[in-house]
């Protein structure tokens, strides 16, 4: 099993994604003991955002973190495009600090590409960081040309990770923008990695190559998707799951290696793109 660095950190590959939790009250026992398990299990990266249930998955992190040791633990909010201004960034960052119970987060990611120009947001996000409120600062869902774009300006060689989709059944990013952020040596953090438990139309769990593979590891289709995502050792995956037993799961899927044989299989049943495909984003 491979670590990858963060921030000069060095971090176990699947971390606890939040999307969509912290929304129902009735979870929300379910949920705390989900994240906590994680953590317990060596899942020390938590990734949020403010559009979480407008804070609500914040709230829930912040909870679920208070009985942990926070210089243990890599904490990742987003912030919305619309709020990376330098009057407003500032502010955003303090609410979700306020939310999740810190006083600074290891990584803070600009959520996705807007009309502040990004060199304001590099400078917001510096200054976050002098300030001691920010590790560090990355970005979500630019495809080459925003990146491209960023790398022009002043400070931009300090962003440290883009987190875009990435799995199995979509691997458009794997013809320009993958090669292109292993040029510049940043690392990918992929969401969705089990395709939200395969509710994203691919029909993964019903595939005979994957139901195959995963009964020669003893492990469930899903952890071999996540053992896929992780194989080159550049990747941080960060599935979401509100129950215990599945973030488990989750994490014992960084053990599975898979062979080149098998991931020859699944380059045939799932072929790496041919030509430039558009960034996919849910």
């Amino acid at each position: 099993m491979s670590t990858l660095k963060i921030n000069q950190k060095e971090l176990f590959p699947i971390g606890l994604g939040t999307w969509h939790m912290g929304e129902d009250q009735e979870k929300r026992e379910q949920e705390l003991q989900a994240l906590r398990t994680g953590i317990e299990h060596g899942a020390v990266v938590l990734d949020t955002a403010e559009m979480y249930g407008n804070g609500d998955s914040e709230r829930l992190v912040g909870e679920a973190i208070q009985s942990f040791n926070r210089e243990d633990l890599f904490l990742i909010s987003k912030v919305y495009p619309w709020n990376a201004s330098k009057k407003q960034l500032p502010i955003s960052l303090d609410n979700s600090l306020k939310r999740l119970e810190t006083d600074y987060l290891d990584l803070y990611l600009l959520h996705w590409t807007g009309n502040i120009p990004i060199e304001e947001t590099i400078e917001a996000l510096e200054e976050a960081k002098e300030a001691g409120k920010i590790k560090a600062w990355g970005v979500s869902n630019f495809d080459v040309k925003d990146l491209k774009e960023m790398y022009d300006k002043e400070n931009s060689q300090n962003c440290q990770v883009n987190q875009v989709l990435y799995n199995l059944g979509e691997r458009g990013i794997e013809f320009d923008l993958l090669p292109f952020m292993q040029e510049k040596q940043l690392p990918l953090i992929a969401y969705a990695p089990i395709a939200q438990g395969d509710r994203l139309g691919g029909d993964l769990t019903k595939n005979a190559k994957l139901q195959e593979i995963a009964k020669n590891h003893q492990s469930t289709i899903f952890q071999i998707l996540l053992a896929w995502s992780i194989r080159h050792g550049q990747t941080l995956a960060i599935p979401q799951s509100g129950k215990a037993e599945h973030v488990i799961e989750n994490i014992k899927a960084a053990e599975i290696e898979l062979t080149d044989e098998e991931i020859e299989k699944l380059d045939k049943e799932f072929p790496p793109p041919t030509s430039k495909q558009p960034l996919a984003i849910i």
